[in-house]
């Protein structure tokens, strides 16, 4: 089965941050995505249209990470981060 194919025969993890306080949001999402493997997904749930947090990851691991927005508010924000293979 090609890496490809085994993620999609695996669910991908979601990390809903509404909940988190937010001091501590970025932090938490920055230990998720350290846990994704190359070629791998994280769908990330936000309030809002998350922009600083994903210019902090990209600050981070320039060129890794490719964002796809699956839902776009107003209640919720929903986006699919992938590590590049």
């Amino acid at each position: 089965m090609t890496e490809t194919n085994l993620q999609m025969a695996e669910e991908i993890p979601a990390l809903d941050v509404r909940p988190i306080p937010r001091s501590i949001r970025h932090a938490t999402v920055i230990g998720a995505l350290s846990a994704i493997r190359p070629g791998r997904s994280l769908d990330l749930v936000a309030p809002h249209d998350p922009q600083p947090l994903l210019r902090q990851v990209e600050g981070l691991e320039p060129g890794v990470w490719s964002v796809e927005y699956l839902v776009e508010g107003p209640e919720a924000w929903t986006l699919r981060l992938t590590r590049a293979a």
